[in-house]
């Protein structure tokens, strides 16, 4: 399995990327913004999984569910927004743009296992 987080928060790409490697991921890109995160899927190919955050400098995450759902071939993509935008607006928004499943910060390693299980991401954690 392959996964991109995107987060301009390299310590939060660090906790991320191992909880997904804990979980079986065995390919992890990163990202520190939505425009760069393109870019690595234009060079690397669509990952299993994108986790994303909201608020980024240069292109934020919603700006980048947008985007990456106007691409046919990254359409079997799951994305996970983890973000701490708790308003319910907010939340229905980014699932109306794509994404798939939301996490708020802070967030503990079972609430992520859990939200990758229901994204059909069978972990071994």
């Amino acid at each position: 399995m392959r996964a991109l987080v995107i987060d301009d928060s390299k310590a939060v790409r660090s906790i991320i990327r191992r909880i997904l490697a804990d979980c079986g991921f065995r390919e992890i890109l990163e990202a520190g913004h939505g425009k760069e995160a393109l870019e690595v899927i234009s060079q690397h190919g669509v990952p299993d999984l994108s986790v994303v955050d909201w608020s980024m400098p240069v292109m934020d995450g919603l700006t980048f569910v947008r985007a990456v759902r106007g691409f046919p071939e990254a359409a079997p993509m799951s994305i996970l927004m983890v973000t701490t935008e708790t308003e319910r607006p907010r939340i229905v928004g980014a699932l109306a743009a794509g994404a798939n499943e939301y996490l708020t910060k802070p967030f503990t390693k079972e609430a992520m296992v859990e939200k990758l299980g229901i994204l059909g991401f069978g972990v071994n954690a």
